[in-house]
């Protein structure tokens, strides 16, 4: 009888384990991410869209970002990704202005990374604009052509747009990765940047299963 029992019990505790992780895995609406009350279309339909609305001086934005930067150097082919600089206060414009000049002169693989680790690592005020062009200069690039671009009209309509998408997607913190228009997870939802990776995976099967 002993030895039944222990059979049992071994059996019982070996389907534990094969349940359990299914269930961990599994997102849940409310807790890892919410349904935005009012859906924004996609630009591109035949993708699945991901936006990363963030902040250069937000710390979980930081924390985020290497997880993020891996999740992306393995993209699937029917996702398509953006970065979008959130603008919650004034004193956010600089910083949405640094990441749209680096975009518009096609230095955002280069510059991107080393814009946080100045801010968070080495402690640089690149909201302050002589701090930042003698920042981007020693960075190798040139800094009339930075300064021109970052003073610019085209830039400007970058910054007024940001700001617009981000009173369109009703947010009120970052970072904020929104997906399809429709879904949105941070990581005050997704607790650990890897927890946020995962809600993020998830959500994109659940577009994929509804598109299909």
């Amino acid at each position: 009888m002993k030895r039944r029992q222990f059979l049992s019990a071994f059996l019982l505790l070996g389907f534990s384990f094969v349940f359990v992780p299914d269930a961990q895995s599994e997102i849940i609406e409310g807790k890892d991410y919410a349904v935005l009350a009012k859906p924004i279309p996609v630009e591109n339909t035949g993708k699945v869209e991901v936006l990363e609305f963030f902040w250069y001086g937000c710390p979980h934005c930081y924390n985020l970002h290497p997880h993020l930067a891996t999740w992306l150097a393995n993209l699937p082919a029917d996702v398509n990704f953006r970065y979008v600089p959130a603008i919650l206060r004034a004193n956010w414009v600089p910083a949405a202005k640094i990441f749209h000049t680096i975009e518009e002169m096609g230095i955002t693989g280069t510059l991107h990374d080393k814009v946080y680790d100045a801010i968070h690592r080495d402690k640089i005020d690149l909201n302050n604009d002589s701090v930042l062009f003698e920042w981007v200069e020693k960075q190798g690039f040139d800094r009339k052509k930075f300064e021109n671009t970052y003073q610019s009209f085209t830039v400007q309509n970058l910054v007024a747009k940001s700001t617009q998408m981000t009173r369109q997607y009703e947010l009120n913190g970052v970072p904020a990765l929104i997906v399809n228009g429709k879904y949105i997870t941070s990581g005050r939802m997704g607790g650990t940047p890897q927890d946020t990776i995962k809600t993020l995976n998830g959500l994109i099967e659940k577009v994929r299963k509804e598109l299909r």
